[in-house]
């Protein structure tokens, strides 16, 4: 039940995402409803972008004097936040193109681009700026967004900020493939034998899928989009349902781990070994925090409806979201850090610091890279972002699985025999060895 809510709400949420093939009616009432609004925005770059726009009623175009004005971002905001007052007509007679739509299908080029901005493109026609206005028709429209591909010929439906993200999603499931080939069978072994770390590496293990099942539901969507300007919307939901999930599992096994550690810690005395401790403390923390970050990540989607795992934190959610990040490694930092620094094992102590490490580069990777990407241009954030994180948390996945598969230096820090977190075997298996 809880994962049928999870799934309508982000359904909900990413219904709307849309590609750079648009699809719809210019309207007079809500051009004048809602006149900065634009219909459409993209990253434009090179010498021969081009917008090309298809409509069925050209006699309802040419008498509503139909027209497509593109203002250049930055221009767009200078012009919103001059102390000039302009008048609607005047902010619209400023635009750096104008088309006007009047055949059934026609193309503008945007050339000498220095470099990958936003345009936005804004619908006007004779009633946009007028007070009278009389009910007509809607113009029913294509329109499709291109950027020159690497022969310079217009084909390419990407945007600049998303140049690039196909190729890497291509290689990133092609790294999936082959580390699977070369690693499934024996992880496979090792969760068969039902061993102290079972559900442990069963719950990393499944992350680990989610995350290359998102990678694959990415491609195939980008494949398609690549094709169209469209895509598979159903299948760049399904890519962030899946990241969303595992970004809840791992949270859940990190904090518990830890927690189930600190409080063992302080419970028992010195001299008895450490063991991992399900206490009502640890999972009421655990979920409570886990139920907060899938409610921002939810959010989170609802403010941004573009198919992106992480987005570049404008909206109040993604601030929120960053936030709790940046408070989760802080506090796991400071609850490893006072065993550490007590702790006389140095094999404990190794233990110890290199889980506090990955716990820090899975938290830590997303605000980090979101803040250093605020001093590159806009088109660049999304990618350094989007691969920044996927790779950090690859590595972050590898150094936890080296950790526990580890058993020699595993079987040093914890008294197997009495595991008893949530997020292990039943007391069937405590005195069983089975690495």
């Amino acid at each position: 039940m809880r994962w049928r809510l999870l799934w309508l709400l982000c359904a909900a949420g990413w219904g709307g995402a849309g590609g750079k093939t648009l699809r719809g009616g210019f309207g007079s009432a809500a051009a004048r409803l809602e006149p900065w609004r634009p219909v459409a925005r993209f990253q434009f770059h090179g010498d021969h972008a081009v917008l090309c726009v298809r409509i069925k009623n050209v006699a309802v175009a040419v008498t509503k004097e139909a027209r497509l004005h593109l203002f250049q971002a930055q221009e767009w905001q200078k012009l919103q936040n001059s102390i000039q007052d302009h008048s609607c007509t005047e902010k619209f007679s400023k635009a750096q193109l104008t088309m006007t739509v009047n055949h059934t299908e026609q193309n503008l080029t945007v050339s000498q681009i220095p470099y990958p901005e936003t345009w936005y493109v804004f619908y006007v026609d004779k009633f946009t700026c007028e007070e009278n206005y009389s009910e007509s028709e809607d113009i029913q429209f294509e329109m499709v967004l291109l950027n020159p591909d690497a022969e310079g010929n217009p084909l390419d439906h990407f945007s600049a900020g998303e140049s690039g993200l196909h190729e890497f999603f291509f290689l990133l499931v092609l790294a999936y493939f082959v580390t699977a080939c070369i690693y499934a069978q024996s992880l496979w072994q090792t969760i068969k034998k039902r061993g102290p770390m079972h559900t442990v590496l069963k719950v990393l293990t499944i992350a680990l899928l989610l995350q290359a099942g998102s990678a694959f539901a990415n491609y195939l969507h980008f494949s398609s989009y690549s094709k169209d300007g469209i895509g598979a919307p159903f299948m760049g939901s399904l890519a962030e349902l899946c990241d969303i999930i595992s970004q809840i599992q791992m949270l859940y096994l990190l904090l518990s781990l830890c927690m189930g550690w600190t409080i063992g810690r302080m419970k028992k005395s010195q001299g008895r070994p450490l063991q991992w401790d399900s206490t009502p403390t640890s999972t009421g923390i655990a979920v409570v925090v886990v139920v907060t970050q899938s409610f921002l990540l939810i959010w989170e989607q609802f403010e941004d409806t573009n198919h992106h795992s992480y987005h570049s934190h404008h909206g109040l959610a993604s601030g929120l979201l960053i936030g709790l990040r940046v408070c989760l490694a802080l506090s796991l930092a400071a609850g490893l850090y006072q065993i550490i620094t007590v702790e006389r094992s140095t094999l404990k102590r190794e233990f110890y610091i290199t889980f506090a490490k990955a716990c820090i580069l899975w938290f830590l990777c997303h605000p980090c890279l979101a803040t250093i990407a605020i001093i590159f241009r806009e088109y660049q954030r999304e990618k350094i972002i989007t691969i920044g994180v996927i790779l950090c948390q690859c590595i972050s996945m590898v150094i936890l699985y080296r950790l526990f598969l580890s058993h020699s230096l595993y079987w040093e820090v914890s008294s197997l025999s009495s595991v008893t977190l949530p997020l292990t075997v039943s007391s069937g298996h405590r005195n069983r060895h089975h690495f």
